[in-house]
């Protein structure tokens, strides 16, 4: 039987940090913030400082990227909408090497039901 997108999700999650909006709030100004929803989704509001790279292309598009080809040791909080694409990009970030990536529990829609603050870009 094949597997279903939510199923590579919930296999994606085991293997990688989830942490939730108050704690990315917190930890927000020493992280680079990666948003992989599309761009439309990006520039109708996104969290303070995040960088946006599609999930689509992020394999192909993130080393190089000046924020991130040579940060393979930086702390990487990545975000969608909900979680789902942001746990795929987290859990493809760490095959990448890149070490210390989490991803936003509940994503953007998380962000914004704690009232956190919202950028246009």
């Amino acid at each position: 039987m094949p597997i279903t997108a939510m199923d590579l999700v919930a296999a994606a999650k085991k293997n990688i940090t989830e942490i939730d909006a108050d704690t990315v709030h917190i930890t927000i100004s020493n992280h680079l913030i990666l948003d992989v929803r599309e761009a439309a989704e990006y520039a109708a509001g996104c969290l303070p400082g995040a960088i946006n790279i599609s999930r689509g292309v992020l394999e192909f598009k993130i080393g190089s990227h000046p924020d991130f080809q040579y940060q393979h040791d930086a702390d990487i909080t990545v975000y969608c909408l909900t979680g789902g694409r942001s746990a795929l990009a987290a859990e493809a970030l760490n095959k990448l090497g890149y070490k210390k990536v989490v991803s936003l529990a509940g994503g953007f829609n998380a962000w914004k039901e704690n009232g956190l603050p919202i950028n246009q870009p």
